[in-house]
């Protein structure tokens, strides 16, 4: 894949694509993560045009403004500026994690414009009680004026950033080999006095001001109209139970669940396995 620049009205959002001819497919990484996510897959889906970008914040995108909360609501319509600048009318969301719950809140918002969509490891957003909604705001804005004091950690080497990576790492069975954690690291950190740091905007790390209820989420689901394929690593994630996931993909109206043995990252982990998956469903 190579490295272009879509100019967007945030700035400028960078990305990997492959210059393939075929379906055109908007990749969204997940938290923390960036466009290399999709690197391992890539050799596999090259009858698709893939674009893999780095979501605002990450990678060696361009970060909000300051004051601007990082949300999956909020970044709808900087994926869709980046179809806009590409020319994409219409097209495929293909989303990991966090970028898999950007994709299917997108589905639902705008479905005159996908075509289908591709989520792995996630499905709709993150929820919580209504009465949970004055907390949650005090506790984000408190750790928003206090991030001004925060100083990003430097790291002699890239080889002690990948160790930091691994070691942060708390999803069970997520443990990526180096050669995957380097793909993540290199795309992930800039040069500083010193050695590297991290590139991406340390506000990414704090909570949200707000999340949905329940009812609001699955309101979402339900009006996601194109055909869409949800992958998941067996066994589940503590943040989304099986049981939830299943409930979530039944609420699609042309919902797939695929369940395959691995971890979150699965996609980089059984990049193959995965791509053929996604190639079956698209390919009816």
């Amino acid at each position: 894949m190579r490295e272009i620049k879509i100019e967007t009205p945030l700035g400028t959002i960078t990305a990997l694509r492959n210059d393939g001819k075929g379906r055109r497919v908007l990749a969204l990484h997940g938290w923390l993560d960036n466009a290399a996510s999709f690197v391992p897959m890539a050799p596999y889906l090259r009858e698709w045009d893939l674009v893999a970008i780095d979501l605002p914040g990450h990678g060696r995108s361009a970060h909000l403004p300051r004051g601007v909360e990082y949300s999956f609501a909020g970044a709808l319509n900087c994926v869709l500026d980046v179809a806009d600048a590409l020319g994409w009318d219409s097209f495929t969301l293909l989303g990991h994690s966090m970028g898999a719950g950007i994709s299917s809140l997108l589905a639902a918002a705008c479905p005159e414009r996908i075509e289908a969509l591709l989520a792995i490891e996630m499905l709709g957003s993150l929820v919580e009680t209504a009465d949970h909604t004055a907390v949650r705001m005090r506790e984000a804005v408190a750790a928003q004026r206090q991030l001004k004091d925060k100083r990003l950690r430097v790291f002699p080497d890239i080889e002690t950033a990948i160790r930091a990576r691994q070691q942060a790492e708390r999803l069970p069975g997520n443990k990526l080999e180096e050669e995957m954690l380097r793909l993540l690291v290199e795309r992930g950190v800039q040069a500083v006095p010193g050695g590297f740091a991290w590139s991406s905007d340390p506000r990414l790390t704090l909570p949200t001001l707000t999340r949905m209820t329940i009812g609001q989420a699955d309101n979402l689901l339900q009006h996601v109209d194109c055909p869409a394929l949800i992958v998941f690593g067996d066994p589940a994630q503590p943040y989304l139970q099986d049981a939830e996931r299943r409930r979530r993909v039944a609420l699609l109206p042309k919902g797939r669940l695929v369940v395959l043995p691995g971890g979150h990252h699965l996609h980089m982990q059984q990049p193959q396995t995965v791509a053929a998956a996604l190639l079956e469903f698209v390919r009816g």
